[in-house]
């Protein structure tokens, strides 16, 4: 993806609303060239964490956490990995359940660069027992309690020099939401029953499917706690908000299965389900169903529709044309709105499907040619004929 930077040459006068445009628009940042000391290291120095920022986000270790190649997810994935890699800030990660919240926890450890970095220790929020969360959190010594027959370190020192993964953070009780303020501020606590104040560094992230701020309004969570926890704050998309990505994440989810699936072909009727199917669990749910797909499939031939569950396959007649969405037909109500004719919008709307099937494919023309329903000459000649790069054998040069 192209970044840009905006520059106000020498002379010109950067207004604020002028800088505010320019991002609205898309570019990354906005400089002025005469409020700078040195605008050419200024800009070197925006364009180096631009380049290293591109470099992880292509990397393997964020490939291997995190699938997607939509804008919107690329974009998110920017973000995350800039925090991660050049901060030791607290991150909250909000979304629902199944948008993957722990993965992106355990990436900002994996790219956290801190020097002999400890342990991604995970605590669960709603598991923790309210009478017992004390020494869930910080340990406790021998004897503080019925049943304590030896000491025992909590999650803070368990993260000590690491990472500390508070899932569902938005279930912790009243009470111990205040107790965890002087740890997380002050990096001190004190095991139950103990006298000595420990010491504790570890990085914060928290994660949770509510909305805290909305909780804080409504008395359940701290202001103070939310503050401290969401130095950085991310939240997730559902699945049904990123379906672009669903033939990456697909071919991912079989690779995982079976080696030998991660090329193989689907029918079209397959990629209907795939792509129209609402996935309540989002990313979670989409993986359990291609794991299902993928173990009933046999033969090197492609996925077809007698791979499918039984209980997942639609009735008869309901993928028909369910696609034309309100969204769609707003898209082409907006179009004849603005002077689009008949052969202008039909052509768009082709060279459209066209692009996002290539594009989800990876450029492999073969598998795109077959989603869109033309043989694979039929599509290499149209994107010639739209001096579109060629591709040999179906793949990207």
């Amino acid at each position: 993806m192209v970044r840009v930077l905006a520059v106000a040459l020498p002379g010109h006068v950067l207004s604020a609303g002028t800088a505010w445009a320019l991002v609205q628009e898309g570019a990354s940042d906005v400089i002025a060239w005469d409020a700078s000391g040195d605008p050419a290291s200024d800009i070197r120095a925006r364009v180096r964490r631009w380049i290293q920022v591109e470099e992880l986000v292509r990397s393997s270790v964020v490939r291997d956490h995190l699938v997607g190649g939509g804008r919107a997810w690329t974009l998110l994935l920017r973000q995350i990995v800039e925090v991660a890699r050049f901060t030791e800030s607290a991150v909250l990660v909000s979304g629902e359940s199944g948008t993957g919240k722990e993965l992106v926890a355990r990436l900002i450890h994996d790219l956290d660069p801190r020097p002999g970095k400890g342990e991604f220790v995970i605590l669960d929020c709603t598991t923790v027992v309210p009478t017992l969360s004390g020494s869930e959190f910080f340990g406790h010594e021998k004897g503080a309690f019925t049943g304590a027959v030896a000491a025992r370190d909590g999650a803070f020192a368990l993260a000590d020099g690491g990472t500390l993964f508070l899932d569902e953070a938005g279930d912790l009780p009243l009470p111990l939401q205040a107790e965890l303020l002087r740890v997380i501020q002050e990096g001190m606590y004190k095991r139950v029953g103990g006298n000595i104040w420990r010491r504790t560094k570890f990085r914060l992230i928290c994660a949770t499917n509510r909305d805290l701020l909305a909780e804080e309004a409504a008395g359940r969570f701290r202001r103070d706690l939310y503050y401290r926890i969401a130095a950085w704050s991310f939240r997730l998309p559902p699945l049904r908000d990123r379906l672009e990505d669903i033939p990456m994440l697909t071919r991912r989810f079989l690779s995982q299965v079976r080696t030998d699936l991660s090329d193989v072909e689907l029918d079209g009727a397959v990629w209907e389900l795939l792509r129209t199917r609402e996935y309540r669990g989002n990313v979670r749910d989409l993986r359990q169903l291609v794991f299902r797909i993928a173990q009933r499939h046999r033969g090197a031939g492609p996925i077809s529709v007698g791979d499918v569950p039984p209980d997942e396959r639609p009735p008869v007649g309901s993928t028909e044309q369910s696609w034309v969405d309100p969204t769609f037909e707003e898209a082409i109500r907006r179009a004849l709105a603005r002077g689009g004719t008949l052969r202008s919008i039909s052509r768009s709307a082709a060279e459209t499907a066209v692009r996002i099937a290539v594009a989800e494919e990876q450029f492999n023309l073969k598998r795109a040619a077959r989603r869109l329903g033309v043989t694979d000459r039929a599509l290499q000649m149209r994107r010639a004929s739209r001096g579109q790069p060629h591709f040999t054998h179906g793949k990207g040069s």
